[in-house]
């Protein structure tokens, strides 16, 4: 082997056998980014930490969205629509008028009901009148039944005293057929007496039925003449409650018949509707508060609080619940409507039943 060669392998054995510098040696020489980088760990470990702690205690779903009680605006009667003062998407409230139906034909139908009324008024009027007026028949009657019988007594007793001197020998035969006819005229004229006060009272019960009859016709008339007065109100379709008005159908001029909708009515009440998983419902009560954000707002965060929690799944009261006696059974884990009530609404944008939310509820 060259000797240049055999020189050489020393140096090269001595440049291997040195140590390397260990970790520990290079943090040491790099301390200020070594300390660095553990800053940095520690406070991502502790945020992330934190975060967790945090988050935990809520529960959140992307299957929530704005509901409300919307309804059809459909009038109570037929007619022509004459007016109708609102548009689209505008804001009313309670009380105001959105829709007016010809109201000619009501408002002849509310007078002939009331000349009715007036008609039936007149009747009791008259049949009180002949109430009273026989009344004082049955007191002329009844004057003359004492009188029949005053009679009636002074002819009995004329009898008696003409009986009395016929068998004393001081009277004659023919008086005392005379006071006997008188007696039986008077008899007779007593019992017709009797006879017209009979029927005079008989009377006056007849009159006091022809005047129950006749208050009969009189609240009838009333009750027609109201339902009048109503359908006539019924021309003016008024806003039950303060609210928006959508999908408006209705045109001037177009003939619509009773519960024909003439637009959609939104109300100013409004809430969340939020359908957590079953398994996100074990901490969950009313009066937690709730933060969410609307899709269409992103940068808007809002608050409110669980109202209540449906007892009973979605797919519970559906149209064609799920029945899970029959066939293959899969558990699917099922969702719970939860409603959730808003503390303030902005005024400054535009929100109506269907738009996505994401809640987040703070259970613990």
């Amino acid at each position: 082997m060259p000797k240049g060669h055999e020189a050489t392998r020393p140096q090269e054995n001595g440049s291997k056998n040195k140590a390397a510098p260990s970790l520990a040696t290079r943090l040491r020489e790099h301390w200020k980014l070594t300390a660095a980088i553990s800053g940095v760990l520690l406070v991502v470990a502790i945020a992330g930490l934190a975060y967790w702690l945090d988050i935990r205690d809520y529960e959140s779903t992307d299957d929530a969205f704005i509901a409300a009680r919307s309804f059809s605006v459909a009038p109570k009667v037929s007619g022509y629509v004459t007016e109708i003062p609102v548009t689209d998407n505008q804001h009313v409230q309670a009380g105001d008028l959105l829709a007016k139906i010809d109201d000619r034909d009501y408002r002849n139908a509310a007078d002939q009901a009331k000349a009715q009324v007036a008609v039936a008024q007149a009747n009791i009027d008259n049949v009180k009148a002949q109430i009273d007026s026989q009344r004082e028949q049955i007191d002329q009657a009844q004057a003359q039944v004492d009188q029949a019988k005053a009679q009636l007594e002074f002819a009995k007793q004329e009898e008696s005293r003409a009986k009395d001197l016929v068998q004393k020998g001081a009277g004659t035969i023919q008086r005392e057929q005379q006071t006997h006819s008188d007696l039986q005229s008077q008899q007779a004229n007593m019992a017709r007496s009797n006879a017209a006060l009979s029927a005079a009272k008989l009377g006056v019960k007849t009159l006091e039925a022809q005047l129950e009859g006749a208050r009969a016709s009189l609240q009838q008339a009333q009750a027609q003449l109201d339902q009048a007065n109503l359908n006539l109100q019924y021309t003016r379709v008024t806003a039950a409650q303060a609210g928006h008005v959508v999908r408006l159908s209705g045109a001037v001029g177009s003939f619509v018949t009773a519960g024909q909708s003439l637009m959609m009515f939104v109300p100013d009440e409004v809430w969340i509707v939020a359908n957590y998983k079953e398994t996100q419902l074990k901490y969950m009560r009313p009066g937690q508060p709730v933060e969410f954000t609307i899709d269409a707002y992103p940068n808007r965060k809002l608050t409110g609080r669980v109202a209540s929690v449906q007892p009973g799944s979605g797919t519970a009261f559906s149209l064609l619940p799920a029945e899970n006696a029959t066939g293959n059974y899969v558990k699917v884990v099922q969702r719970v409507p939860v409603k959730i009530v808003v503390d303030h609404w902005p005024q400054d944008i535009p929100i109506g039943p269907g738009m996505s939310v994401v809640p987040w509820t703070k259970v613990r």
